[in-house]
């Protein structure tokens, strides 16, 4: 059930409820690795993702350019990669979204347009959000990334963070969003709070990092802890990890930790296996 018109002391109780729920599960323990912790939910769905050849590799990367100086060139060479590589999608600005677009338009590409918002901080307000995801959709985007209110999770204003990541799963139905909680800034018990907030607001999926924040980006014991949270919602909503992923092994240590997604803009070289010093 969505707890859609919960005020915040509701709100707080039934975050609670579930932080105590999911720590008191077996497994979160320290003396249990993250993959096992995942597993005691079911086997991840990429979990046996072994190598680069497998197909559904290319197709759980988002291939990525977020930096603030990326050039229309730099663009174009993104694209390109995507549409040899096979990427799920393209992940840029949403000043990028219409030559994304129309770039894989030309090359008949299945490769989609997915669109940041209220990138890398957060902090705008929910309609400025909405907004910023509706003129991406127009664009040409068909996933979105949006960025959580972190000062208002922080600040234990479950409500706030509830309407924040709603306004933007409403304004971009039916296409999916995916929410950036920030892991390096939160505790375990703000990383539950947010992953449980984001299901119940409709979120497709919830993803780690920004990539921003200067931390060392995703972790297998977080994208365990968020798999979990969101487990009871039985696949619908999924784990995307980024920040950091620059080894296949990296990847395929988070594919059993319980991602369905990675974020990252080192997608050609893990397709042969190189490591890079990229996003």
């Amino acid at each position: 059930m969505m707890l859609t018109h919960r005020s915040n002391e509701q709100w707080a109780t039934a975050i609670h409820a579930k932080i105590q729920h999911v720590l008191d599960e077996p497994g979160l323990d320290s003396s249990t690795s993250a993959n096992s912790a995942a597993l005691q939910n079911g086997s991840p769905p990429f979990a046996d993702i072994a190598s680069s050849d497998d197909p559904r590799f290319p197709l759980a990367i988002d291939h990525t350019l977020l930096t603030p100086d990326a050039t229309s060139a730099q663009i174009e060479r993104l694209c390109d990669e995507a549409v040899r590589y096979k990427f799920k999608t393209c992940c840029v600005n949403g000043s990028n979204v219409r030559q994304v677009f129309e770039r894989m338009a030309q090359n008949n590409s299945n490769t989609l347009v997915c669109c940041v918002v209220g990138f890398p901080l957060g902090a705008g307000s929910p309609k400025a959000k909405a907004y910023e995801a509706t003129q991406a959709i127009a664009d040409g985007a068909r996933e979105i990334d949006m960025v959580i209110n972190l000062g208002a999770l922080k600040s234990s204003n479950f409500a706030a963070v509830y309407t924040d990541i709603h306004s933007t799963v409403q304004s971009c139905h039916p296409y999916p969003v995916k929410v950036i909680i920030e892991t390096s800034f939160l505790s375990t018990e703000e990383k539950i709070a947010a992953c449980y907030i984001a299901a119940e607001a409709g979120a497709a999926w919830v993803k780690t990092c920004t990539g921003f924040s200067g931390s060392g980006g995703a972790t297998k014991e977080d994208v365990a802890l968020m798999w979990r949270t969101v487990s009871y919602m039985n696949g619908r909503v999924k784990v995307k990890a980024s920040g950091g992923i620059r080894t296949f092994d990296k990847a395929k240590e988070l594919f059993k930790a319980g991602a369905e997604r990675l974020g990252t803009s080192s997608g050609p070289a893990l397709m042969h296996g190189l490591a890079t010093r990229g996003y």
